[in-house]
């Protein structure tokens, strides 16, 4: 690789970048069932918590089958022992005790993305907030850019999201963007790895409450479509991704209440 960049434009160093990573950053060994309590515990420390709402839900090589968490257990309380392993009709095929019947409109999503292997959704409060206002959540933030163009409105409350109409709805709505902001409601996020899940959703609620602090500033400007792309695909890497769900499970084991979150 040729050392002297001062001569390389930008498309080249951001080339150079990514074979660097694809080298040099390195991700975790976690189990699926390890990422997944793991990802319960980050989101409950960056504000995503609500009581026993949300749902998490990660695909298994069995077709038709997800983890999931025990309808009961709040984020904070997951763990690679209590997890659930669900068919698409939310019986229980492994674990005790039940899954969140709301966990239905993730087996519509799952129907209608082959691709995606983990879904999250959360009441997070920005998020929550915003979603009171309906209206879309805007993207004009470099930091946010992992979200630009990727996040898909629902302007229309459902209800109780237990019903195949819900399903239905919300799977046509995200389309084939990677997150939904849900009117009245909350987050959806949609991605092929575990490791993006988590980090979308941390960045969906980031960027919910910048847009509000923002936006009771003033009028939010938008960013060039172009340049918010580039930053989207900057951002969304997967050596990115994983280097970064390290750091947030790093984090949060160093948290004594998180120290069950690993046990069988």
């Amino acid at each position: 690789m040729n050392n002297d960049t001062f001569n390389l434009d930008k498309n080249q160093l951001i080339q150079r970048a990514f074979d660097q990573m694809e080298k040099s950053v390195q991700g975790t060994d976690y189990t699926l069932r390890q990422k997944l309590a793991l990802t319960c515990r980050i989101l409950f420390d960056n504000g995503h918590d609500s009581g026993l709402a949300g749902q998490i839900t990660a695909r298994t090589e069995q077709p038709g089958t997800f983890l999931t968490q025990r309808l009961g257990l709040g984020f904070d309380e997951i763990s690679v022992g209590n997890l659930l392993l669900v068919d698409e009709n939310l019986q229980v095929l492994e674990g005790e005790g039940m899954a969140n019947p709301a966990n239905r409109f993730h087996a519509w999503v799952y129907r209608a993305r082959p691709e995606v292997h983990c879904i999250i959704h959360t009441h997070a409060v920005h998020t929550a907030a915003l979603s009171m206002l309906e209206v879309p959540l805007e993207i004009s933030h470099m930091d946010n850019c992992v979200l630009y163009d990727d996040v898909a409105f629902l302007s229309r409350w459902p209800g109780v999201p237990v019903g195949n109409e819900e399903g239905e709805l919300i799977a046509a709505a995200l389309g084939s963007k990677r997150t939904l902001l849900l009117a009245h409601h909350g987050l959806l996020v949609a991605c092929s790895s575990i490791e993006e899940a988590c980090l979308l959703a941390l960045a969906f609620e980031r960027a919910a409450r910048m847009h509000l602090l923002a936006a009771s500033a003033g009028k939010i400007q938008p960013i060039e479509p172009e340049l918010g792309r580039e930053a989207h695909d900057w951002i969304l890497r997967a050596q990115r991704s994983a280097a970064a769900f390290a750091y947030y499970a790093r984090r949060s084991l160093k948290q004594q209440h998180n120290a069950d979150c690993l046990l069988e």
